[in-house]
């Protein structure tokens, strides 16, 4: 009896051990810690930005606030299951910041793939297959989960870009919905329908999880490119009116993708490959040409791989803005889901503005970056 009662005492300190390591692995990406900003602006600066944002729809491309996706997820992975116990799930919060930083909208994403993920030294990846009708339920649950936050009058749904405008206008913050990764249409096109009429606007088509569409840019990255039912997902997308999101996609996949669709792709969140930083999650200048070239955007991603402080963030703003233009670039944060952001509240997008317009950039172009490329892309799209 002693014995065992060693054994379970032992083996109950392991797995605090084990949890403890969990709690410090995974505290950092459950509760970022506010970065540094690397300038300052001045009173007059912050009151020109905010007074350009309150002329202007400011939209971000990419955002998972409050981490609704979380909320009834189920078959978790441990470490994800630590991750929402850490962090937990708080839209009011995170949209009273949007009202205090004057961010108009937001795609809010759904994760498709989320009870596969777990967490490895290379970052997420899929530790399972979905079983059958498993994604398209999980799906079902999320989409709710976010519709109950337009139905408790935290936010509005806007299904189009006159909505967007119309929700700044009533003083609401407008949510367009999305969802990353496209494993729930299960190889039924039919599902596009529903989808839509959920007022589901974008759909990134695969996310850490090589799937019937395509394959992934990280982790085990495959060599199919689009498959031949991505093809006609991408089809059956633009005539849907859903923006395909590219992001997380390999570059074949991307460039095939652009070789199919009629109507502008995007990448919501992601930055470019150079020779003094490369990541997997990054694209080439290729890639974000191609994008451009459809008419789409690149999604300005704040990320802390290669910077610590805003004002590197604002550098690499510009540094899209060069590539592609001005007519190809947005803001895509992915709030509350992102890695050691530089950008973890939606209060500092008034410093993103101030800093942009004090290194010279007019209104008509901070006005595309800030949103309107965006709206444009949903008309394009619809």
């Amino acid at each position: 009896m002693g014995r065992r009662r060693k054994f379970l005492v032992g083996g109950g300190a392991l797995l605090a051990l084990g949890a403890a390591g969990y709690w410090f692995g995974l505290r950092p990406l459950a509760v970022p810690q506010p970065a540094d900003v690397g300038f300052e602006l001045s009173e007059e600066e912050l009151a020109a930005a905010r007074a350009f944002m309150a002329a202007h729809p400011i939209i971000d491309s990419h955002a998972h606030p409050g981490r609704t996706f979380l909320k009834s997820a189920d078959k978790l992975d441990p470490k994800l299951r630590l991750y929402r116990l850490i962090g937990g799930t708080f839209e009011d919060r995170t949209v009273a910041d949007m009202r205090a930083g004057g961010v108009d909208g937001a795609i809010f994403n759904g994760v498709a793939d989320v009870q596969l993920l777990t967490l490895g030294g290379g970052g997420l990846m899929a530790r399972r297959e979905f079983e059958p009708g498993e994604a398209w339920e999980s799906y079902r649950r999320q989409i709710d989960d976010l519709a109950a936050l337009e139905a408790r009058g935290l936010v509005r749904i806007c299904r189009s870009a006159g909505d967007v405008r119309a929700a700044k206008a009533a003083g609401q913050v407008g949510m367009i919905l999305a969802m990353e990764g496209a494993d729930f249409l299960e190889r039924d096109l039919t599902r596009l329908a529903k989808v839509r009429e959920d007022g589901v606007r974008m759909l990134t088509l695969v996310h850490y999880h090589n799937n019937t569409l395509g394959d992934i840019m990280t982790g085990e990255v495959g060599h199919r490119g689009l498959t031949d039912f991505g093809r006609e997902v991408v089809a059956a997308m633009n005539e849907a009116g859903l923006v395909p999101d590219l992001s997380h996609a390999s570059a074949q996949t991307v460039l095939d993708a652009v070789a199919v669709t009629k109507k502008p792709v995007v990448l919501t969140h992601t930055h470019i490959n150079t020779a003094a930083l490369s990541n997997p999650r990054f694209v080439s200048e290729e890639v974000a040409r191609a994008v451009a070239g459809t008419g789409g955007y690149i999604g300005a991603w704040p990320v802390g791989i290669g910077e610590t402080q805003l004002a590197e963030f604002i550098d690499r703003i510009e540094f899209l803005l060069e590539v592609v233009g001005e007519d190809h670039v947005a803001m895509g944060s992915d709030m509350d889901a992102n890695y050691k952001p530089v950008l973890e509240t939606y209060r500092k997008f008034p410093l993103v503005v101030g800093a942009l317009q004090r290194r010279g950039h007019d209104a008509a172009q901070l006005a595309k970056v800030m949103g309107g490329n965006v709206l444009r892309v949903m008309d394009e799209s619809a």
